[in-house]
């Protein structure tokens, strides 16, 4: 892969003065906590210590990029990739493991409103507002910079009636009352730089997750790292979370599996239903539905099964 390419400005931008001000008072608040422990040498210490500017660490990883084979990878600072833009297809969905993201769409149609947690390169983002037009598109992203690099490098749209775009931590937005009840489609990218297992992972999380489902039915997506117990861990809280009605579709290439969870009664699909529902998604989106149904029929573990139930 090319050599990894950083964004200073995208730092820079994200945070600027507001960052230099917040740390200017938390020196204020230490300051003043010293001096109840010290007492008034702390202002002679002070006046005579020289004033040393020194780099502070980042609240964030950097956000970094590289380009091969015409596309365009996110990372931040380390080789793992966090997104991915086709140059020439840039609401086009790159990897399949988030391609797979998209497997709600065998169950329930758009809904009015799809909410990822996660932006990385706003590769489902772009793709839900372009080709989703019945819904409402919704990002949940706490590193400023994130949602910078979106705008600046992977080509996402400006916030509209129909797309908004959250600064905001994802365990906050779960657990807002607001947002209970009113989302149909939740896909949940939480990585951090390391990439080895979603940074919110508890039972309770995954249960706030289930809240924010809309009634009777609504679908959750997670993508999760397969060959590492940060898997074991997540399907087994998942499976707390939504009383054991999840599935995992099989390991892609890039070691990723994308958990599926359900909310609202139980289902019995037939795979002939679900093959119809692929070919269409297929037709109308491009993407590689009949993929996923012939992978919940390999999770499922019932080879001569006529219908999918979960």
């Amino acid at each position: 892969m090319t050599q990894l390419i950083k964004r200073a400005s995208a730092e820079a931008r994200a945070f600027g003065s507001k960052r230099q001000d917040k740390l200017d008072k938390q020196d204020k608040k230490q300051a003043k906590r010293l001096k109840r422990e010290r007492g008034d040498d702390l202002d002679r210490d002070l006046d005579d210590a020289p004033r040393i500017d020194v780099p502070r660490k980042p609240r964030f990883a950097p956000v970094t990029f590289s380009e091969e084979g015409g596309v365009r990878f996110l990372h931040f600072g380390t080789e793992w990739v966090q997104g991915a833009m086709r140059l020439k297809k840039p609401n086009h969905i790159e990897l399949e493991y988030a391609q797979q993201m998209m497997a709600w769409l065998l169950f329930i149609e758009t809904p009015k409103r799809i909410v990822q947690l996660g932006l990385g390169s706003a590769a489902l983002t772009k793709f839900a507002h372009a080709f989703l037009k019945r819904a409402k598109v919704e990002a949940v992203e706490l590193n400023p910079s994130v949602v910078i690099a979106a705008r600046t490098m992977f080509e996402l749209p400006n916030d509209d009636a129909r797309l908004t775009v959250h600064e905001q931590d994802a365990w906050d937005f779960v657990n807002d009352r607001a947002n209970h009840g009113t989302i149909g489609a939740l896909q949940i990218d939480v990585y951090d730089a390391t990439a080895r297992g979603p940074v919110l992972d508890s039972t309770s999380f995954y249960r706030a997750c289930r809240a924010c489902l809309t009634a009777p039915a609504g679908v959750v997506t997670v993508n999760l790292f397969g060959d590492h117990p940060s898997f074991v861990l997540n399907m087994k809280r998942l499976n707390e979370a939504f009383d054991g009605r999840v599935i995992a579709l099989p390991e892609v290439h890039d070691g990723n599996r994308i958990a599926i969870a359900f909310a609202g009664p139980e289902l019995d699909i037939p795979y002939a239903q679900l093959e119809k529902r692929a070919k269409l998604i297929e037709k109308e989106l491009k993407l590689p539905a009949r993929q996923w149904v012939k992978g919940l029929a390999i999770s499922a573990g019932a080879d001569d099964a006529t219908s999918f139930s979960i």
